[in-house]
């Protein structure tokens, strides 16, 4: 690109600069803003390559002459505001003098306590029965500054203060968010960082989902989601950012509190953070407001007139302004005024404690109030407040603007001292090693309750309370209960006719939300298109290629299917969003997320332990699940180990079904579950693509496929030589296929058992054992697995699409000789036949491993085991394909 040329017309480009300033003037800086871009858009469009920039100046978004006061009394806010910060402050002091190393924080609050005192006080509704509640995602680290808040407002006592972190007892305050551990206070979980920006992008659109479907009305509702500097490094911090410009979530506000600091040290020492996310989330179509400078620096602006100081604050790195803040009025004169004389000049009749004074914008509450009043006036577009504040602020030298101020855990008694003393705390010298809590006179409880009584209550809390849901029976079911036949079909394919009965049943229809990363058409979903539509909220505004055909893309604005594109971790936020809307709107919704199983918990793990923690009811789908069932897509796309990971998580109940039937009455376990017994868990189902017959449901096995095992056939007279096959998913299939196969060739009886969850049969003999050690005198529990085998003859082998682990949990719990096989290692491409025989889980595995158990027991002869190994093709010199 060439060099700028030299101004050939200085008068020229001095009149352009007066009609500007004349501009601004007469009709403001929008109109100047306006007339510009005009221009540019004009020179672009004639050729000109004009640079483009999408960072403004170092300066606060709204000038002084556009702010407007703040309602109620300052001075008592401040009062207010200084006790709730030593009152946070105690609390994690006290819970770590009296157990030493059990952490928290105070910096992060301290730099932050107006941002959620202005918040609190001013914009924060409650839930009620004239307003459906603002959202707020609080910032994990600030929890002992809102529980001090909590306890000035009379929701906690002082003994709820001292439980802080202390919670095995089930009265203590948690370390975070946490809806698990305290359902009616904490709505979101979000200190796992960069999961909370997520996930209040996807709330924000799924409350416009709501509204454009007409199951909530529309209204001012807004998110809010606080977010530290540090946290936006985080991948999902901004990973969707473009996804709430393109739809226009005016109902959603970030505030980012750039106090420059990550855990350890500066966020960007050599550069400025501030300016770096204006530029990201300006680029991205967000409204963005800084808000870098409190009142103080207003007159220092108004009297630079060269120019000099606003250059200055231009060219100062974050490293700087973090170390100007840890020193003193004197080293700011010397080292940030004194660099130009026309910066010293400004403050060369200031004392150092009048520079010391001046304040960073996100500890003026006046600025912090106009801030939040623009953003949330806001139309069109989301906003992102980029605050500027002091890590540890308040906190001397125990950790303000310190490197160590993220660890601060314990503050000696000069460091209380201090703090006492800037911020005119009621405790003596003598009190001061107890670190005691402070309350509020009348005055002051009066005010803050007055306060939220006029945004409608308590702040935060979690609405546990949502109608119940009139769910179908199985009954409804009845073309997946019954058999097949002749003709083979898949499950997955089963689970769409579920799926499209419960689209169009009458009273759950519209409550049910199915959510797909642009993998409709693999799994058979494509007539959900047109039935029932995709959201838009633009609706569909050109001519979709497909139109003529029955099942053509239609977008609509009431649509009912999301569908994220290729984004595993937004449909996940999508499902948080429905699956917690019982709770969020009052308004229970059923959501039905549909992936491949392999970029299921494998890749949206910490977002599949949020959902639990967040209390989610709903229904994960794994399709094309298990590691040889997806035959030609290889390594990273074939899942073995989904449902070991879904173990993990508490309250998720995993199933792999086999059979169309055990599908439905999963589901409809489910529904009843979540949506009328209105438990707090959710479901993990797997899916497979593979056809095959599938029989009729057997009288009495409901009870069996939900608590994870039932004998689909038994043999009326087994002989000598029996065994039990176990399986899931299609694996089970081949388990059927072996006994047939045993039978023929070796005259072997089976009985069929499927076991629908080992996660579920292992929980309940975990549960059991754990009852007959706590009570070793009284009735000793017996595990279902083990009642149900108990009586069974011969050795028990077991055979899934997963790895080992899988089945193996239960071996405990099985009193036969027990052999699992499994698919460990890494997936590969071939077909299932070969991929089978690979991983050792076809039917000639497991009849050889069937036939080695009854030699072992003495049931079959060596000659006959080795005639069922060379007929079985049984290479014990075989690779060990978890190595291979």
């Amino acid at each position: 690109m060439k060099d700028t040329p030299n101004d050939i017309d200085p008068v020229e480009s001095q009149e352009w600069q007066e009609a500007i300033e004349d501009v601004i003037l007469r009709d403001g800086p929008d109109r100047a803003h306006y007339l510009l871009d005009k221009a540019v858009q004009q020179a672009r469009a004639a050729g000109a390559q004009l640079p483009f920039s999408s960072t403004t100046p170092y300066q606060n978004t709204i000038q002084p002459d556009d702010e407007i006061d703040l309602p109620g009394d300052m001075e008592m806010e401040w009062r207010i505001r200084t006790i709730n910060r030593w009152n946070a402050m105690a609390t994690v002091v006290r819970a770590n003098k009296s157990t030493d190393g059990i952490g928290g924080h105070i910096a992060s609050f301290a730099s932050s306590a107006a941002l959620y005192d202005v918040g609190l006080n001013h914009f924060w509704r409650s839930k009620s029965t004239m307003h459906g509640g603002d959202l707020v995602f609080f910032q994990g680290h600030v929890v002992p500054g809102i529980y001090a808040r909590s306890f000035m407002e009379g929701r906690l006592s002082e003994e709820d203060l001292a439980t802080f972190r202390h919670e095995v007892d089930g009265k203590g305050l948690s370390s975070y968010p946490h809806p698990w551990l305290m359902p009616e206070y904490w709505q979101f979980p979000t200190v796992s960082m960069g999961l909370g920006p997520m996930m209040a992008i996807y709330q924000a659109r799924f409350m416009k989902y709501m509204e454009n479907r007409g199951l909530i009305e529309k209204s001012d509702r807004k998110v809010w989601a606080f977010l530290g500097d540090g946290e936006m490094d985080e991948p999902e911090s901004l990973g969707a950012i473009n996804l709430a410009a393109r739809e226009g979530l005016d109902n959603l506000i970030f505030v980012v509190n750039c106090n420059l600091q990550r855990l350890d040290g500066p966020v960007r020492g050599n550069a400025k953070i501030v300016q770096e996310l204006e530029g990201a989330f300006r680029g991205s179509g967000w409204d963005v407001i800084k808000l870098l400078w409190g009142r103080g620096w207003d007159e220092l602006l108004e009297r630079d007139t060269s120019g000099k100081l606003r250059q200055l604050m231009d060219e100062t790195i974050d490293g700087d302004y973090q170390t100007f803040k840890s020193k003193n009025g004197a080293y700011i004169r010397e080292h940030f005024f004194g660099k130009y004389p026309e910066t010293a000049e400004l403050v060369k009749d200031w004392t150092d404690d009048e520079i010391w004074a001046l304040r960073r914008g996100g500890h003026d509450i006046k600025k912090v109030y106009n801030a939040y009043h623009r953003a949330s006036h806001t139309e069109g577009q989301p906003t992102c407040i980029l605050v500027k504040t002091v890590k540890g602020y308040g906190m001397g030298s125990a950790g303000e603007g310190l490197n160590i101020a993220h660890q601060s855990k314990k503050m000696q008694v000069d460091q209380l001292k201090q703090m006492r003393d800037r911020f005119q705390i009621p405790v003596d010298d003598k009190d001061l090693e107890k670190v005691p809590f402070v309350t509020l006179n009348n005055a002051q409880k009066a005010y803050l309750s007055e306060r939220r009584q006029e945004l409608g209550g308590e702040f935060p809390k979690r609405n546990t309370q949502a109608p119940k849901l009139e769910i179908p029976s199985l009954e409804k079911f009845k073309g997946q209960l019954e058999s097949t036949g002749d003709r083979e079909i898949s499950s997955t394919m089963a689970f769409v006719r579920i799926l499209t009965t419960l689209l169009r049943d009458k009273q759950i229809g519209k409550h049910v939300v199915p959510i797909v990363p642009d993998e409709s058409r693999t799994f058979g979903m494509e007539g959900l298109f047109r039935s029932v539509g995709i959201y838009n909220p633009l609706g569909q505004n050109y001519m979709p290629e497909d139109r003529e055909q029955m099942m053509y893309y239609k977008e609509a604005i009431d649509g009912q299917v999301l569908q994220e594109g290729i984004n595993e971790a937004g449909s996940m936020c999508d499902w948080i969003a429905a699956a917690t809307s019982y709770s969020t709107h009052g308004v229970p919704m059923i959501p039905f997320y549909i992936f491949y199983s392999m970029f299921g918990f494998q890749r949206i793990g910490d977002f599949a332990w949020a959902a639990g923690d967040s209390r989610a009811r709903g229904f994960m789908l794994g399709g094309t699940a298990g590691r040889t069932t997806l035959n030609g897509e290889g390594l990273q796309h074939e899942d073995g180990h989904s449902h070991i990971l879904a173990g993990t998580i508490p309250n998720c109940i995993s199933y792999d079904p086999t059979f169309s039937y055990e599908v439905a009455v999963i589901v409809q376990h489910g529904l009843q579950r979540m949506f009328v017994d209105q438990d707090d868990v959710y479901f993990y189902i797997t899916l497979m693509n593979e056809n095959y017959t599938h029989p009729e449901m057997p009288t009495g096995a409901e009870d069996g496929i939900i608590r994870g095992l039932y004998r689909m056939k038994k043999t009326a007279k087994p002989g000598k030589k029996h065994v039990n096959l176990m399986g899931s998913g299609t694996i089970l299939v081949q388990a059927i296929q072996a006994a047939e196969m045993l039978k023929d060739d070796f005259g072997v009886t089976s009985d069929i058992w499927s076991a629908t969850s080992f996660n579920e049969l292992a929980r309940d003999g975990q549960d059991c054992l754990r009852h007959n050690r706590l009570n070793p005198l009284t009735e000793q529990k017996v595990p279902y697995a083990t009642q149900l085998l108990e009586n069974a003859k011969g050795p028990v082998i077991a055979a899934t699409d997963y790895m080992k682990n899988y089945a193996e949990q239960i071996r405990a719990f099985v009193p036969q000789r027990y052999t699992v096989l499994g698919t460990d290692g890494f997936g590969r491409s071939d077909s299932r036949e070969n991929l089978r025989r690979f991983f050792e889980v076809d039917a000639n595995h497991i009849a050889a491993a069937a036939m080695t158990d009854l030699y072992r027991e003495g049931a079959v002869t060596e000659k006959d085991l080795q005639k069922a190994l060379d007929k079985y093709k049984i290479d014990g010199g075989k690779p060990n394909p978890r190595l291979s």
